[in-house]
């Protein structure tokens, strides 16, 4: 992504914590610009009351909207109606929508199609239809690495299947012969085509989930260039290689 990317950010205040706002913006600076901030609720409602102290810290814009029928959402049509209103009529590069609620996910989609990088942030309850929506999704509970001990958090990533052959179709879509990929092109190759964040599973970096999983091997070149294989991968090379040895070998 470009320098100074234009971000647009929404908040769904009824279902996302007030206490992580500064988490987000910060991970947005990482970006670019936040030049539209906006929260969404009811603010005459008490619940709302913790983001209330900190909008005008942040420079949030509050909307107000009220609850015309008991049990419908009027935040989440409000804030449709003004992210498809960006969408159309604002130079903007970057849609983030902060909130736990699989509702958006449709809006995540119709963001993609128009050709924005979409982030999201939420808690660990919002659906995996909207985490894995996004071009990017990161977790605003607690980390990980706070909450399990790193053996028993490396055993509970090597039982994630998911992740697991995410993570070794990366390194299969860039390596060279001998089975080595680039650690910077796989992460490239995993953001093109996951909502995948390693922090969500308590890394700061890729390399560091990588070196805690025994599935794969790492080297490093010219002082800093990290690589990745995959274990498996390797010991199939090597067989192909001894086989292809003793055919060639002399009667």
């Amino acid at each position: 992504m470009k320098d100074k990317e234009k971000i647009a950010v929404f908040i769904d205040a009824d279902n996302a914590p007030a206490q992580k706002i500064d988490k987000v913006l910060s991970e947005l600076a990482r970006y670019g610009v936040v030049n539209i901030r906006k929260a969404y609720g009811n603010w005459k409602n008490q619940n709302l009351k913790p983001w209330e102290d900190v909008l005008h810290e942040f420079a949030i814009q509050p909307m107000q909207q009220f609850d015309l029928t008991k049990g419908k959402n009027a935040t989440d049509m409000a804030l449709v109606i003004d992210v498809m209103d960006v969408l159309y009529t604002k130079d903007i590069d970057v849609i983030c929508l902060v909130s736990s609620d699989c509702d958006f996910t449709p809006l995540v989609t119709r963001s993609l199609a128009d050709g924005k990088f979409v982030i999201g942030f939420g808690e660990r309850k919002a659906p995996l239809a909207f985490v894995n929506s996004c071009s990017r999704f990161l977790y605003l509970d607690e980390d990980r690495e706070k909450e399990l001990p790193i053996q028993k958090q490396t055993k509970t990533i090597k039982s994630d299947t998911k992740l697991i052959n995410l993570l070794r179709q990366a390194i299969e879509a860039v390596e060279e012969d001998d089975g080595w990929a680039m650690l910077g092109p796989i992460g490239t190759h995993i953001s093109n085509h996951a909502s995948f964040d390693q922090r969500n599973y308590g890394f700061k970096k890729l390399s560091d989930l990588f070196q805690a999983i025994d599935l794969f091997e790492m080297k490093k070149t010219n002082g800093s260039v990290l690589w990745v294989r995959d274990k498996k991968k390797a010991k199939q090379l090597n067989k192909l290689k001894q086989g292809a040895q003793q055919s060639y070998a002399p009667a």
